[in-house]
Order: C-alpha cells, then sequence, then structure tokens
C-alpha cells in the first residue's frame, strides 16, 4: 500500500482537507501573508526533521541544473498559491474557497496535455469537465 500513488493521493487530499479547515480557524484575527510565513516555517522544519530522521537527504551538487529551475519555479508558484490561497480562506467561506481551489486539478490536466504531451481519453474528460461543474456548481452563490 505505501508504494501505491493513490494512497498517497488520497492521504494528500485528507490533509489538504485539514489544511483548509485549520488556516480558516488560524487566520482569525492575523494577516494573511503572515499566516502563510509561519505555515511555511512550519513545513521546513517538518520537512528537515522527516529528511533527518529517515537519512534521505542528498548532496546539492547530485541535483542537474534543469531539475534546480524547476524545483525553483515550483517553489515560486507554490508561494503565490499559499499567499492567494490564505487571502482566499480570510476573504470567503472555506466550503468555497477550497473546492475552487482545487480547480487546479482542470488546470493540471489541461497543461500536461498542452505541455507535456500527456494523453487522456474521453473517460477522463468527462471527469475533468464533471470536476469544472461542481467548482461553478459549489462556489457560486
Amino acid at each position: 500500500m505505501l508504494a501505491s500513488w493513490t494512497f498517497w493521493a488520497v492521504l494528500s487530499a485528507v490533509f489538504a482537507a485539514l489544511t483548509a479547515i485549520f488556516a480558516k480557524v488560524g487566520i482569525s484575527g492575523i494577516n494573511s501573508d503572515f499566516a502563510t510565513l509561519l505555515r511555511t516555517v512550519v513545513v521546513l522544519i517538518s520537512l528537515a526533521l522527516i529528511l533527518y530522521a529517515t537519512g534521505q537527504y542528498q548532496s546539492l551538487a547530485s541535483i542537474s541544473p534543469r531539475s534546480y529551475l524547476f524545483l525553483v519555479l515550483s517553489g515560486l508558484a507554490t508561494g503565490a498559491s499559499w499567499i492567494c490561497y490564505f487571502r482566499a480562506l480570510q476573504l470567503g467561506q472555506a466550503s468555497q474557497v477550497a473546492p475552487v481551489d482545487k480547480l487546479s486539478v482542470v488546470l493540471v490536466a489541461v497543461l500536461g496535455v498542452t505541455l507535456l504531451g500527456e494523453k487522456l481519453d474521453l473517460r477522463q474528460w468527462a471527469g475533468i469537465s464533471l470536476i469544472t461543474v461542481g467548482v461553478v456548481m459549489l462556489a457560486w452563490r
């Protein structure tokens, strides 16, 4: 089970749901950007401890320049996403913000096809369409 991508994806969804609920409660009376900084520090320390405890640290010299570039870009995108997410949570209801945030699923599918050459069949496109309709239905008041 630990080698299954679906196990880890479902676990990610559970933690993402908890993230929304905990963040919504936690940002009460605090600047959303500062809250994002605190969250980032916690993530950084947690990951450092996990790497240390499991011996998974690797030499920085072993990473290719291409990997560095795209990991830096990914980090910048993550930071921007978190800043926007916390701001949205501060302004809106978690039950509306989280589904709209998950519109990223649709965007990943479209970008995966257009930029990475991934292939989706009719069933998968139908699922992506249903997610889109679901997000609109959940967000529209």
